[in-house]
């Protein structure tokens, strides 16, 4: 039996009284959330055939979306999640990619007319069944889809075993240790991988999930909650907290125990800066992609005694448990302590490959041999190098690496020295293409326009010219992905480059 499962049967069960979910200012029970569960999972057993393991789901923020990922699980199946809010075509193109015939789907009404669809908040209530048939590590739990160089959606399976990887990692290295009064943060759409540890984690420690709904504004919804309900754990981006500087001298929030960053680059001046807000919370920064199972390793931060940085991004610290990381240059040899080269992850956590995508598993992966064993790595795609203590310090995207007048230009360092005379100021360094064809370097600068000579002079003194960008776009507010990212292909429309 796969541990995981079986302990959030267990938790639901011991924590029927506890608070579950508070859903559009609704509180659910555990109760409540294990009548739900066993509804949909009768669903599943009458309807769906055993042997289909994919199942769409549609992800609307209530209480039986959450109940369809569990019923999924104990019954052995893995959820495909689609976005309501993405086109019915991106949508529909998942579930012909996977195959999928069967959707649950909690809206009054289904737009998924030629897939057999379950109705989830339309079934009537049943006796409670939370017991898990057998699941092996190898049987899918989730796949997620991510954006496509070629515009088909790339398909990132995830097993249990994976997640089992994930959940003995967390409680064997952290002190990160929830506990059934917490009260837990989901900032994110579950078509994001980060949502996976903000609903799982709760659930097996009987705690109870916040969630944001879909229309809210979500930096200001997350400073609602915080200071409404006393929240003690708070899982986001970065990017957020650049949404809710102008309020950190309003938010003092001691309740906070726990304060988790992932999916982006934390900078070390708003971290300290945020870190004033929840004095009594230990903060992490944790560092994983998709392709590993949401996290794969973390920084304990602390601005007194924890704070390296690099180009002022606060460092990604070291592997989890079962964890291997490696740094290698361009021919996947390994490179030497506090050299830069892309970072590469090997261990339990690693998914099985891309989904029928042979073209990118064989780009994205590699084998190494390790003391008489062939290792597969995963190619992450970030330019990191290991220190001389063993932490990890982030540099950037292999992709954010460009080329400008034939110079290779990290463009995190742009954006750490334009910062360092423009504090408090989100700017995002793009390469942005002329009417030529070639690359040129913009600076988008989230602010009412300001004289950027004081700036742009401190720049010179620290780079060279061919580094300095020579277009500047000020932005009232910067696009974001759903999942709260800064958009830089948005960005980049916004600077129209013609030459004379």
């Amino acid at each position: 039996m796969i541990n995981f499962v079986q302990r959030i049967q267990e938790s639901i069960k011991g924590n029927y009284d506890n608070n579950a979910f508070c859903i559009h200012n609704i509180f659910y029970t555990y109760y409540d959330f294990a009548k739900a569960v066993s509804k949909i999972r009768a669903a599943i057993s009458e309807v769906i055939d055993d042997s289909e393991k994919l199942i769409g789901l549609v992800t609307n923020d209530d209480l039986e979306t959450y109940a369809t990922i569990i019923a999924l699980w104990l019954e052995g199946k893995a959820y495909v999640p689609v976005n309501p809010a993405s086109p019915l075509e991106r949508n529909v193109k998942i579930f012909e990619l996977t195959e999928t015939k069967y959707v649950i789907d909690s809206s009054e009404t289904t737009m998924y007319e030629d897939h057999e669809v379950i109705l989830s908040k339309k079934l009537s209530d049943t006796h409670i069944n939370l017991e898990a048939k057998k699941i092996s590590e190898s049987q899918l739990a989730y796949i997620l889809f991510t954006s496509g160089t070629t515009g088909t959606p790339k398909g990132v399976p995830i097993t249990f075993g994976n997640i089992e990887g994930l959940v003995s990692a967390i409680d064997k290295d952290t002190e990160f240790n929830l506990l059934s009064s917490d009260r837990c943060l989901q900032m994110f759409e579950l078509t994001f991988d980060f949502s996976v540890v903000t609903y799982l984690f709760p659930l097996l420690s009987g705690s109870c999930i916040y969630t944001i709904p879909k229309d809210a504004i979500k930096y200001f919804y997350i400073f609602k909650l915080i200071k409404e309900h006393k929240l003690t754990v708070l899982t986001m981006v970065p990017s957020i907290i650049n949404y809710l500087r102008p309020y950190f001298d309003e938010i003092n929030a001691p309740d906070v125990r726990y304060c988790s960053f992932g999916g982006g680059a934390l900078h070390a001046d708003i971290a300290a800066e945020w870190s004033r807000c929840i004095p009594s919370s230990s903060i992490f920064n944790y560092y994983g992609p998709t392709e590993y199972t949401v996290y794969s390793g973390y920084y304990p931060y602390d601005k007194d005694t924890n704070c390296k940085s690099h180009n002022g991004i606060i460092s990604i610290g070291i592997p989890l448990h079962d964890v291997e990381y490696i740094v290698v240059n361009e021919e996947n040899q390994e490179v030497a302590v506090g050299e830069v080269g892309e970072l590469c992850l090997a261990g339990c956590q690693l998914t099985p490959g891309y989904w029928n995508n042979k073209e990118r598993n064989d780009e994205a992966f590699f084998l190494d041999k390790k003391e008489g064993k062939n290792i597969r790595f995963y190619k992450t795609g970030d330019l990191c190098y290991k220190d001389e203590e063993g932490d990890f310090m982030y540099v950037g995207r292999a992709d954010f690496q460009v080329k400008i007048r034939g110079y290779r230009v990290e463009l995190a360092e742009i954006e750490f020295h334009a910062k360092t005379k423009a504090k408090k100021i989100n700017m995002v360094a793009l390469d942005v293409m002329n009417s030529l064809g070639n690359a040129e370097l913009g600076l988008a600068i989230e602010s009412d326009t300001f004289d950027t000579n004081e700036m742009f002079d401190y720049m010179k003194t620290k780079m060279p010219n061919y580094m300095i960008p020579t277009h500047v776009r000020f932005i009232k507010e910067f696009p974001h992905s759903m999942n709260g990212k800064i958009d830089r292909k948005e960005l980049k429309k916004l600077f129209n480059i013609t030459n004379n």
